[in-house]
């Protein structure tokens, strides 16, 4: 069939190309090409039929996808999620977020991967990856500085150049090097001016600078005036608007718009459709692998964060399982994430009980809602003689979501009253914490022996969490978020804006960045997460192979005798830098198995990035001559091996740019 173009159709056609034509339908041109069908989400296939929800796989969170630190993970999974949209009849999945996390109070964490752009960029590419290459378009977004769900609709995201291309658009370019079929854009203005019509932001930074070429869509209801967001480059308006045509027609007669910038935007949806329709689609996983996979990543996105005097694993003996979600796990926030399963999530308790065949098993009565109506008496009084306790707690689509942010950092009033009524009875108390971000532990952290952050780790994820606690399987997840001693030790704190504009005052200075320079004490450090392996690091050797690139080779060895993973993190450090910089960054990672009482060889290759800056002198990324330190660590707080380098250059500057 011949392929058309946006002068194939009449006028009135290639106005309607440029909104959806329904809340899930992109135009088809009158029967004449391909109706493109989007669904959400991150999580899972969330597709609304006749307003039911379909049943599909929950996989695991992207903040759990960032925990494992395997960006073949993120690509395993949204290839498994392609496989649901293929059966589905989806051509584009509206996913991967890659905002980044600037407080741990925004309702939208948990769809996000980090608070590292690099991190976040490198698993929202391989995310991108594993559907594209099943032939399932995909959406890039929130573009951008969408990172409080407070007033998203309204408030303006106000930053330096700077800060927006070394945080906040980072992880954006990254991603975009796995060439997703569309970017989404925010609701939220950017520097006074809407995402959908700010010409700055999608025209001069997403396509000239980035060099997107494919569409951009607007999120649902984000567009204020079509034919402004057409100049700006926007090209589909989603859901179907009726104000969209007469406002492109209006703009058309006056003179505002040209029919040469409606056809360009109709020729990048029209090159999105014959795209997706002549790609080759084939199911490669069944419902049971699918799950099968779920709760492997699962597995390895789940962290371990104190163990105290080996209380895990689990011993057997008599275990009291208590708090609602150890019956009814929260795998998601609210809003447009939230997926369906129809996958019979059995109790913790039992699946326990599965590897610990002697133990007893004691469950107190749950109420019908969490965190309300509990049998206190019963939760304390049968954790008096047990020889383990374990108490699940959290959030969940109660307290976090879209479209609204958390208000506190720290647990339901209630259930701390639990935890410090569970240590006062019983010294073998474990805290396992279902949560879309970091939470403030720092009330009960030094009553009780073992704390677990599972996140919303998917439909396997009391399979993954009982093979772990008992032992069956290692931990080897690690925080990509710090989790600070409380709420007012973030620099962000309480605020969320006054609702006309947010100021990012911090600059560069986010997560890690920001409690690593201040030297201010946190919780949890950015990259940590604890193992049932023992890990020494040793031999580091730092080889230069270029002007800006050295090969960074280390030895990690398991002096455990328990087989395990280890996640080794790389940070680079400007020693005497000309502008404000973090005390470390990171600037690769490596994840590799190491066998009980063996070694492995770690290599991570780094390059001009590693090194940059964004100068708004040059309005590029540059890379100081100079002295700089290659940090090797289990963690932000735990650096294990520091080799110096020197770069300089031999031309007329002490300075290279990144395109010059």
């Amino acid at each position: 069939m011949k392929r058309l173009h946006a002068n194939d159709f009449s006028l009135d056609e290639r106005l309607q190309f440029l909104t959806g034509s329904t809340d899930i339908l992109f135009y088809d041109g009158g029967g004449k090409v391909k109706r493109i069908r989007v669904a959400d989400g991150p999580l899972g296939l969330r597709y609304v039929v006749n307003g039911e929800t379909r049943k599909a796989t929950v996989m695991p969170s992207c903040l759990n996808l960032a925990n494992t630190w395997d960006d073949s993970l993120a690509k395993l999974s949204s290839s498994v999620i392609a496989d649901e949209c293929i059966e589905n009849d989806i051509d584009i999945l509206l996913a991967p977020g890659v905002n980044i996390k600037r407080t741990p109070l925004n309702g939208r964490n948990f769809e996000y991967f980090s608070e590292d752009p690099l991190l976040a960029g490198n698993m929202a590419k391989e995310f991108i990856m594993g559907a594209e290459e099943k032939g399932v378009g995909t959406s890039l977004k929130h573009f951008a500085l969408n990172n409080s769900e407070y007033e998203r609709m309204a408030q303006s995201s106000e930053a330096d150049e700077r800060t927006m291309r070394e945080i906040y658009l980072k992880a954006f370019e990254i991603a975009l090097k796995a060439n997703p079929s569309t970017v989404m854009c925010s609701y939220n203005p950017v520097n006074g001016v809407f995402s959908a019509e700010n010409r700055k932001l999608l025209k001069d930074t997403l396509r000239d600078k980035f060099g997107f070429n494919g569409v951009i869509m607007s999120d649902w209801g984000s567009v204020q005036n079509s034919a402004r967001s057409v100049k700006a480059t926007l090209d589909v308006r989603m859901p179907y608007d009726e104000r969209a045509f007469g406002e492109l027609m209006s703009a058309l007669e006056s003179g505002e718009l040209s029919e040469e910038e409606v056809n360009e935007s109709v020729e990048r949806v029209l090159d999105l459709i014959y795209k997706l329709d002549g790609a080759e689609k084939k199911v490669e996983t069944t419902k049971k692998e699918r799950h099968e996979i779920s709760e492997r990543i699962a597995e390895e996105g789940i962290v371990l964060l104190k163990n105290e005097d080996g209380i895990l694993p689990i011993k057997s003996g008599k275990i009291e399982v208590a708090g609602w979600f150890s019956a009814h796990p929260a795998l998601s926030g609210a809003g447009s994430a939230y997926t369906v399963t129809d996958y019979d999530i059995r109790p913790l308790g039992e699946e326990i009980k599965k590897y610990l065949l002697g133990a007893e098993i004691i469950v107190p009565p749950l109420s019908s809602a969490p965190n309300a109506g509990w049998y206190d008496k019963y939760t304390t009084t049968m954790c008096y003689d047990a020889d383990t306790v374990i108490y699940c707690t959290g959030t969940g689509e109660r307290l976090e979501g879209e479209g609204f942010n958390r208000f506190r950092l720290r647990l339901p009033e209630m259930d701390e009253v639990r935890i410090h009524n569970l240590a006062k009875f019983n010294k073998n108390v474990i805290v396992c914490i279902y949560s879309g971000s970091a939470v403030d532990v720092s009330p009960w952290i030094d009553e009780v022996k073992g704390v677990i952050y599972v996140g919303y780790a998917g439909e396997g994820v009391h399979e993954a969490l009982a093979k772990l606690m008992c032992g069956k399987a290692n931990f080897s997840g690690k925080l990509s978020e710090t989790f600070p001693r409380s709420l007012e030790d973030t620099f962000v704190k309480k605020n969320m804006g006054d609702g006309f504009y947010d100021k990012y005052d911090e600059g560069v200075l986010v997560g890690y960045r920001y409690y690593d320079t201040k030297g201010i004490d946190v919780a949890f450090p950015f990259g940590y997460g604890k193992s049932y392996s023992e890990f020494n690091y040793s031999d580091l050797k730092v080889e230069k192979t270029g002007e800006t690139d050295f090969k960074v080779s280390f030895t990690v060895e398991n002096t455990s005798d328990v087989d395990g993973k280890e996640i080794a993190e790389i940070y680079v450090r400007e020693v005497f830098p000309k502008v404000t910089r973090p005390e470390k960054e990171l600037a690769g990672y490596r994840k590799l198995p190491v066998k009980a009482h063996k070694k492995a060889e770690f290599t991570v290759d780094l390059s001009f990035d590693a090194f940059a800056y964004y100068s708004t002198v040059f309005d590029d990324f540059v890379v100081d001559g100079g002295w700089y330190e290659i940090l090797v660590g289990s963690s932000s707080r735990d650096i294990k091996l520091k080799e110096r380098v020197k770069i300089e250059f031999s031309g007329l500057y002490d300075f290279k740019k990144k395109n010059g």
